[in-house]
């Protein structure tokens, strides 16, 4: 198996999840701000989920099925957030998640870290196509998607329904001949 490589950025190191990680995820996913912008992030988050959650990323890894980071901060190692690509190895194609602790919101973490790991996604990867996307009430993780240079392909109405009630979700998607060498559309 393959070890899963860590990606740097000027402002982060991306890196696997370590089991010693799981209180920063509980305190930091689990944030009620943070679960309402996602479709699978519980609120409150239960004791022993982060643990379980990590768990699943060296068997996702060693599938083809998932790389799966923490997003750190380079200077002092601290975990800002997480980033990961779904993979469907059958369809050479991804899906992009991300999300970033509260305090870290509106600083371009989202942005700096989702770059470097489609950029991976194309380049180590060999992946054909890497889609996000994100209920219509956050735009701000939508702006992440546009600044990646990904495309906007249609909104799916009342697709999911989180905490009772129906949430739209945009569809955004880049293919690998328009990933640009600067790590953006071109």
């Amino acid at each position: 198996m393959r070890e899963q490589p860590l990606l740097e950025t000027p402002r982060l190191l991306l890196r696997p999840f370590r089991a010693d990680d799981a209180p920063a995820v509980q305190a930091l996913a689990g944030a009620r701000a943070v679960a309402d912008t996602t479709l699978h992030i519980p609120h409150p988050y239960p004791d022993g989920a982060a643990e379980a959650w990590i768990e699943t990323h060296a068997p996702g890894w060693a599938a083809g099925r998932l790389a799966s980071y923490a997003i750190v901060d380079a200077a002092d190692g601290a975990l800002r957030g997480a980033v990961a690509l779904a993979v469907a190895p059958e369809h050479a194609r991804a899906e992009l998640g991300y999300w970033i602790g509260v305090p870290w919101w509106g600083r371009g973490l989202a942005t700096e870290a989702a770059r470097a790991l489609v950029g991976f996604g194309f380049a180590g990867l060999a992946l054909h196509r890497v889609q996000a996307r994100h209920l219509t009430r956050n735009p701000a993780s939508g702006r992440v998607m546009q600044k990646l240079g990904m495309r906007l392909e249609g909104v799916h109405r009342e697709a999911f329904q989180r905490w009772g009630r129906f949430e739209d979700s945009a569809m955004y998607a880049v293919l690998a001949r328009e990933w640009g060498p600067g790590g953006d559309a071109r």
